[in-house]
Order: structure tokens, then sequence, then C-alpha cells
């Protein structure tokens, strides 16, 4: 099986409004959030490749225009990073069928992953 990935990257802000009051992530706070884009294929392209990276280009569009220094919140329902890379992979999926996972980073030590 041949994987590639693609990082991108955008900065926003959400609140976590179902958690207990005295929770930080309750509070509207901010990230630095990187996308990470994993595609397979057990047979290559007539190029060679997985995907051409420049078709993911179409992501980052997506991503520049309704993510990037956003309130998340007024975005999506439960903006935490495990709802956030379930939609990037469905939205991803109906782009290309070879995508297999997405990670949402929103510090380089924490992350969560959508796989089905």
């Amino acid at each position: 099986m041949y994987r590639i990935a693609k990082e991108f990257q955008f900065s926003a802000s959400h609140n976590l409004t179902t958690l207990e009051d005295g929770h930080p992530c309750k509070r509207v706070h901010g990230h630095n959030y990187v996308v990470t884009v994993e595609l397979s294929a057990a047979e290559l392209n007539e190029h060679g490749f997985v995907r051409e990276y420049r078709d993911l280009d179409l992501l980052k569009n997506y991503i520049d225009e309704c993510f990037d220094h956003r309130h998340l919140n007024d975005v999506l329902a439960k903006p935490t990073s495990e709802v956030l890379a379930k939609h990037f992979f469905d939205w991803c999926k109906e782009y290309w069928p070879e995508i297999c996972a997405v990670r949402i980073a929103e510090t380089p030590k924490i992350w969560a992953e959508y796989r089905p």
C-alpha cells in the first residue's frame, strides 16, 4: 500500500460550551491548527502517484475560506478536534477516494485523528 500525506495550517478560535464551568476550554481561546490529510492506494496512477499533491490545493482553498481566522463555533456545532477531523475527512472523500485519514493537531503535542 502506498501512502502520502500533506499538511495545512490555519488559526482559529473556539470555545467548548458543553464543558463544566471553570474548565479552561469553555472560555474562548485559539489554536494554530495543523491539518494532515493522508491518502493511500494499492496501485500508483499513470504518473507514479497516489495523487498529485497539487490536487490537494483545493483543500487549502476550503480551509482558507471557511476556517482560517474564524470562530469555529460559527462554522461547526461542536468544534472539537475530533469533529474537525471527521468534517475534513468527509469533505475530502467527495474529491479524493484515496483519502484514508485526517489528523488535526491543536498543538505539537495534542492531536485527534479520524480514520474509518
